[in-house]
């Protein structure tokens, strides 16, 4: 089964705002992957990333809540032009968010500079160890230094030759030097399995899994000039929704998971009177958990940093 009976259209290869009701219409399990949380999910019940932020409580205070979370019909539908690239968004909406979350994108040519510093000590490698090397976005936004599918500051469509990200680099390689479509397959999932970032907002968080999932279509559709059957979209947006996870990034917890309580403990003076002192006691967030694909197994995103 393919995505559609057509190539895509050059809208769809060139939008830098992918629409969630295309998603959904194009592939109806998609979205719902797109917006699992792993660490707070279990085998009996899948939970969703949260809001994490108060930009939409204006549409409903209870399912757009910050510790609310993020539902296929809250950004669909009607809806469906609800979750925009920070490029697109008000120019009030991006001053808020960079004065309550300190929330600034980087522009390409930082990210090209920065990136290609890392990977300076890397090119000589061969190609499994290439693509198979761990990098991580640190407060990854739209994850701009994973895939620069558009221009974060002007929303401006970034054609792949000129794409700078980290998983671009490793997909750009393997497209170069495999002909193969099975191996070229295994390195991909290699490669995406070997690349993580972690994100406090929801609605960022989607859009940086939209790109990495709508980027792989990208160097697919250039190599094999078709789009990838459903199953392998499925199967790539499964490795990004452990892999792109919501993480308060100085605590290593879900955010808004921590609470403050206050408790009054009463004490008897001489004079018979009940007088009650406050204290504050703060329980610990939910500890964010990753995958790791060595051994397929969920582990603490700190361990061995305490």
């Amino acid at each position: 089964m393919t995505l559609t009976d057509k190539s895509p259209t050059t809208d769809e290869i060139y939008s830098t705002d992918i629409l969630e009701n295309t998603i959904r219409e194009t592939m109806p399990e998609i979205l719902n992957i797109l917006l699992v949380d792993r660490t707070t999910s279990t085998s009996k019940k899948l939970k969703n990333i949260i809001w994490a932020n108060e930009n939409y409580i204006s549409y409903g205070t209870k399912m757009y809540a910050p510790t609310a979370q993020m539902k296929p019909e809250l950004v669909t539908g009607k809806m469906g032009q609800l979750i925009k690239p920070r490029a697109l968004k008000s120019r009030e909406l991006q001053k808020e968010r960079t004065k309550t979350k300190a929330e600034v994108f980087t522009p390409i040519w930082i990210v090209k500079k920065q990136n290609d510093e890392v990977e300076k000590d890397y090119l000589n490698d061969d190609l499994e160890t290439y693509v198979s090397r761990i990098w991580l976005e640190i407060t990854a936004g739209e994850a701009p230094y994973m895939a620069t599918r558009y221009d974060m500051t002007t929303g401006e469509f970034v054609p792949l030759n000129e794409r700078v990200g980290f998983v671009d680099r490793k997909l750009r390689r393997i497209n170069a030097e495999i002909e193969d479509k099975a191996e070229w397959q295994r390195l991909v999932v290699e490669a995406y399995k070997a690349s993580y970032g972690f994100e406090w907002s929801g609605d960022s968080l989607l859009l940086a899994r939209e790109n990495l999932l709508y980027t792989y279509q990208d160097y697919y559709f250039d190599k094999w000039l078709e789009k990838p059957v459903y199953g392998l979209f499925e199967d790539i947006a499964e490795i990004i929704s452990y892999n792109l996870f919501q993480m308060d990034g100085l605590k290593y917890i879900i955010p808004m998971t921590e609470k403050k309580e206050k408790i009054v403990e009463v004490q008897m003076s001489l004079f018979d009177d009940k007088a009650g002192e406050e204290q504050w006691i703060i329980k610990p967030g939910k500890r964010v958990k990753i995958m790791n694909w060595k051994t397929n197994k969920m582990e603490f995103f700190d361990k061995g940093l305490k």
